[in-house]
């Protein structure tokens, strides 16, 4: 730690990860040494000009009845909501740190969640989905995070950012804001591009987006009650959803399953008062 008159430096050890291209900057904070308000640090920490580069900042922090807490905050610095593929990465980053084991139970924003590491890939449950807004062009629901899906052709040659924006801040959404996914559906299987409110532009994956994906194509497939596995291809590689679909429209024994790989590590400066 380096001192001076009014500030100090301290000098914090960061892990690299990404999970199907969605990149993000973790911290072992079990000690709690990263607290308070920390936006601005996130925030500029996410910049891929400035900073380290990422989707997202994750803090893994102790928890008295779990194998430990997920903090997920999103490249503006602001905490947010679940995120899929940063939960498979922080399993796979809980591993690093010595807590190594095959099935894991950990506390994120929206509740409890299990998950296994077989291999290099990681098996994550995600809530319950109890209800889906069908719409006449578009799905409405949550996995975690709120999630707009709707399907059409030609998604590769579509401005995600341009679209995306368009319906994230439209007046229906834009006082919460919603993440916006784009999906096709081809004998090739399910193609799926998102839009992250947070980051405010495409990410090259999205869990609970692909997760959303998966429940709307059942519906528009109206795939029959019972247990079902959908492949669905991003940007930044192939994720599976597994699900158990209800006669009355509900999802349960949902799991998101993907890799979480390390990238990289070094240590990092955060600049805070002097006592």
């Amino acid at each position: 730690m380096t001192y001076s008159p009014y500030f100090c430096f301290v000098r914090l050890k960061f892990y690299k990860y990404q999970g199907t291209g969605n990149d993000f900057i973790l911290f072992d904070n079990r000690r709690g040494v990263i607290s308070g308000d920390q936006s601005v640090w996130f925030a500029r920490l996410c910049d891929r000009r400035f900073g380290i580069g990422a989707d997202g900042v994750m803090l893994l922090q102790e928890h008295p009845t779990v194998d430990f807490e997920m903090v997920y905050f999103n490249a503006d610095g602001c905490e947010s909501s679940m995120c899929g593929n940063g939960g498979r990465c922080m399993v796979q980053f809980a591993a690093r740190i010595g807590m190594k084991q095959d099935r894991y139970h950990f506390l994120a924003v929206d509740g409890m969640h299990e998950a296994e590491v077989k291999g290099d890939i990681v098996h994550l449950k995600m809530n319950d989905v109890h209800s889906v807004i069908s719409m006449a062009n578009y799905y409405q629901l949550d996995t975690g995070s709120p999630h707009y899906v709707v399907f059409m052709d030609g998604i590769k040659q579509l401005d995600i950012k341009k679209e995306g924006a368009a319906i994230r801040y439209s007046e229906t959404f834009k006082a919460e804001g919603i993440n916006v996914n784009f999906v096709e559906l081809s004998d090739g299987g399910v193609f799926i591009r998102t839009y992250e409110r947070g980051v405010e532009d495409e990410t090259l994956s999205c869990g609970t987006g692909v997760t959303a994906a998966a429940l709307a194509t059942a519906i528009k497939k109206n795939l029959p009650a019972g247990h079902h596995e959908i492949l669905l291809h991003t940007m930044g590689g192939e994720l599976r959803v597994q699900f158990e679909k209800g006669d009355d429209g509900s999802f349960k024994n949902i799991w998101l399953i993907g890799p979480g790989e390390f990238v990289f590590e070094g240590e990092v400066e955060e600049v805070r008062n002097a006592e």
